[in-house]
Parts: C-alpha cells; structure tokens; sequence
C-alpha cells in the first residue's frame, strides 16, 4: 500500500517530467505507450519545464546574455543540466536552440564542449555539459564523442578525475556520469577501461569515504549541478550496473535509513556548498556568493530526490 500511494503520488499529472521518469523507469513502460508519449508531450506546456522555459530569453539564454555560467544557480549553464535532468531534450524546438548557443559558446580545443574562452577544458564542466547533452538528444554528435574522448585521456590513470586536474576524489563524479549515459554500444575499449577503474575507485571508498567525515556527502540534495552526495553516487553505479557489488551495502543502508515512514523521501538541501563545507568561504567573498535555486522546498517531501531512489532501488531489485 505504502508503494502504491508513492507512486501515485509520482504519477501525478502536474509534473510531467515526474510523471515520465515513473512511467519508463519505475512502471517499466515503453516510449511507444501512450501515457508516456502524453507525459513527454506535456513537458513544456506546464511543470517545472515550462516554468524553466518561460524564464528563457528569446535567444536563448537565462539570466545574461554575456556569461552563461554567473550568476550561479540563475544562468544558463545551470539550467541547461536541470533541463537535462527533467528529460527535455532537442525535440522541444527552445531547447535545441539553446544547447546550440550553449556549445557555441563553450567551445573545447579539438571539438569537444566544456571549454572556456580558450577552449580548455575544465573536467567538472566537460563532464556535466556532455551527460546532459546525451540526455537532450546529441548522444550522435561527434562533439559528444570528442569530449568522452577527452574526459579519458585527462582520467587519473588509477581511475577517477578532479575538478582541478590532478589527483582524483569523489566530489569529481561528473566525468563517471558522462559515461552512464552514453549509449554502451559506443563505448571504445578505452572508455570500458576508464569507467572500470573510475567505478572502482568509488567502490573502494564504499561511495563516502575519503577523508574525515564531510557532511554535504549524506544530505541528499537538488539540483545537484556538481556537488556530491551518497545519492548521487548511488546513480551512478546502479546505472552502470554495479548495483550487486557488496562494498554499496553502506550506501544502500543510509538510502533506507533516510526513507520517511510514508516511503518518500525528504529534500535535505538545495545546495550544499552554501550551507556546507564552503559557507565560511562565500561569507568571506560575498560577490562570489552563488543565488539558491531549487524546485522543491528544503525539509519537504521531495518528488525528485524520491523519484532518483526509486529508481537506484528499482536497478537493484530492492
């Protein structure tokens, strides 16, 4: 009963971005069926879709036409991979238009996306722009390919990324999750051995452990943009088929540990980095400070953070 009333609650019609992922990733329907066909229609006709979209500025860009990355969380950058996230893709005649300027306008040396005014790349950057582009639709453009290719050449040769281009930590997930939505029939043999040693490098750490204890890693938060959390983690290998490797049972316990009483799930944050570890830092540097942005209220039942565990939960078999 308790998971029939969730889902019901995830089927609703006034969130047709929710209501598409349970269709295809929790109901277990086709793109062909007709519910879901509906759903993906009515994405930028009402919900969180339309009111990103409504936003829009009619040649596509967010918040300033000059920078598309500040101000942080407003700008396009940002709502691109939130678009990404809710399943709109290239199909919807204003995003094409607007992943078109966004990779005219981030250029990488060689072909690829993610760069900056110089073309080079920045790993957090190319790693989120190419997963969201794949989920809007260009998963056959070659500039998606070149920048797979990049984010292999620049991994840690043990397995992993920074964001600042040495070593490898677990808040670098952006680069991992280019590649769970990369159609696995394209993958080379060099991006197998990547995502091999990159998975690895997260299992060891049983998705949390590096360091002392860093409290933005176990409140489950959205958008996550680029910040990490044991949720996010949890995506990742579930989606690239690790979701039986033993070392998740940490991972697993505090996804159920964190399950209200009803089923749902809670949003924990908005964004961690305002709140958390870099708090003291943006004080410090108030022009720097980003703006929060979210879809849902903090402390509230969230359909998004209960829709992506479902999910994890429904790869597992759990």
């Amino acid at each position: 009963m308790v998971a029939r009333r969730v889902l019901d609650w995830l089927l609703e019609t006034g969130q047709p971005a929710v209501r598409y992922r349970a269709l295809r990733d929790l109901v277990g329907r086709p793109e062909s069926d007709t519910e879901v066909r509906k759903a993906r229609a009515n994405l930028s006709r009402t919900g969180w879709v339309a009111e990103i979209l409504a936003e829009r500025a009619p040649r596509g860009w967010w918040a300033r036409e000059e920078n598309l990355y500040v101000p942080k969380y407003l700008a396009t950058n940002w709502r691109m991979l939130v678009l990404a996230d809710l399943s709109a893709t290239r199909s919807i005649p204003e995003v094409r238009a607007s992943c078109e300027l966004w990779m005219r306008r981030f250029r990488l040396a060689g072909g690829g996306v993610g760069g900056n005014s110089k073309g080079t790349g920045h790993h957090c950057i190319v790693g989120n722009m190419t997963r969201a582009l794949i989920q809007m639709g260009y998963d056959e453009d070659p500039r998606i390919r070149k920048s797979l290719d990049w984010l292999v050449r620049t991994a840690d040769p043990k397995g992993g990324w920074s964001c600042f281009g040495s070593g490898r930590n677990l808040d670098s997930w952006e680069g991992l999750s280019a590649f769970a939505a990369y159609p696995r029939a394209r993958w080379s043999r060099s991006m197998e051995g990547c995502v091999d040693r990159a998975a690895e490098f997260y299992l060891e750490r049983e998705l949390h452990r590096q360091g002392g204890r860093y409290a933005p890693w176990y409140r489950f938060h959205y958008p996550v943009h680029y910040y990490y959390d044991v949720l996010v983690g949890l995506e990742l290998l579930t989606a690239l088929g690790r979701a039986d490797d033993p070392r998740l049972k940490f991972a697993f316990a505090l996804l159920e540990k964190k399950r209200r009483a009803d089923g749902r799930w809670n949003l924990d944050a908005v964004h961690p980095d305002v709140a958390g570890g870099m708090a003291r830092w943006y004080r410090e540097h108030p022009r720097d400070r980003p703006t929060p942005w979210g879809l849902e209220a903090v402390g509230e039942p969230s359909k998004m953070i209960t829709l992506r565990a479902l999910t994890v939960l429904e790869r597992a078999g759990r």
